[in-house]
């Protein structure tokens, strides 16, 4: 029975799973595969997306070991250092993460495979640089990333009884693409939203879902709040590409400036953005970066208990 060994990193709060060495976590998705019977694996078995199912099975925080997302690296092909394959915690592919990328950049150079602190890496949503800005310690760092260019699209105000106030005064939204979905309501108030009653509602407002973060800004000040729902894994602490996407949308408007703080559950992002299209804007993403644990898992024995070897 083979052991997988991982890195798992947070920004913000938001946590992953780094496997640095993507063809040991391929083989182990195939070993685990035939390990787990059919009916575990899906109604069609015979083209299950093992990888998929070794993310959902090491995301999941009672019985694996617990995470937001898996980071794979991959072998770069369009001009990248490294690529970088983002599963969410329900095992599905996305396109792409600010706070993993920022992960990411850290464990490669952690890791010895890049030198750092510039890494281009490659992502489903194209290629993104990081810089390291500081390294205030091994294991720790202050990460920036360029997020591409953020397109922003008004949509109609949305009422819904689960948003405080709403029916009677409906929330300004707006469609964000930052190489994800993204929808951004601003409310008056966070106080009394529920993210996890409204947001699998919301997510599934768009066919393959999106994600959601719910805003609100107080007049005068350099910074943003928001709670975020994300598309396969639910209600987390913070949301880096939910970030930027929340600040082009109030940018958009008028609202929010072009250097602004946003206030995550877990911690503070800055974001700045640029152009002269207020919906089609360049974005950075910048916080700092730790890393948790080293960790070795028998992936053929996630679903038994005692699947976690070592974590250190």
């Amino acid at each position: 029975m083979s052991v997988l060994t991982m890195v798992k990193y947070h920004g913000l709060g938001n946590d992953f799973l780094v496997a640095l060495d993507g063809r040991d976590l391929d083989a182990a998705a195939r070993e685990r595969a035939g390990h787990v019977p059919a009916e575990a694996c899906g109604s069609n078995a015979g083209a299950a997306d093992h990888v998929g199912e070794l993310a959902r099975a090491l995301c999941e925080r009672h019985t694996g070991v617990g995470a937001d997302g898996l980071l794979v690296l991959r072998t770069a092909v369009s001009g990248g250092d490294v690529r970088m394959e983002l599963r969410n915690a329900d095992g599905g592919r996305a396109e792409t993460s600010g706070n993993g990328l920022r992960c990411f950049a850290l464990a490669t150079v952690e890791a010895g495979l890049v030198p750092g602190p510039e890494v281009a890496i490659e992502t489903d949503a194209g290629l993104r640089r990081a810089v390291l800005r500081r390294r205030d310690r091994l294991g720790s760092a202050d990460v920036s990333v360029e997020m591409g260019c953020l397109r922003v699209l008004p949509s109609s105000p949305v009422a819904h009884v689960l948003l405080p106030g709403s029916v009677a005064l409906p929330w300004p939204s707006w469609f964000v693409d930052a190489g994800n979905p993204h929808l951004v309501l601003l409310a008056p108030s966070l106080e009394g939203v529920e993210i996890a009653a409204i947001g699998p509602t919301l997510e599934g407002r768009r066919p393959g879902g999106q994600n959601v973060e719910i805003v609100a800004y107080e007049p005068g000040d350099v910074a943003l709040s928001l709670v975020v729902w994300e598309r396969g894994a639910g209600v987390t602490l913070a949301c880096g590409s939910g970030s930027v996407a929340a600040a082009a949308a109030l940018r958009s408007a008028g609202i929010s400036a072009d250097r602004v703080l946003v206030h995550n559950p877990g911690g503070t992002a800055e974001v700045i953005l640029s152009g002269d299209d207020p919906l089609a804007v360049l974005a950075t993403l910048a916080g700092p970066v730790r890393r948790v644990a080293r960790v070795q898992v028998e992936p053929a024995g996630l679903d038994r208990s005692g699947a976690v070897v070592v974590a250190s």
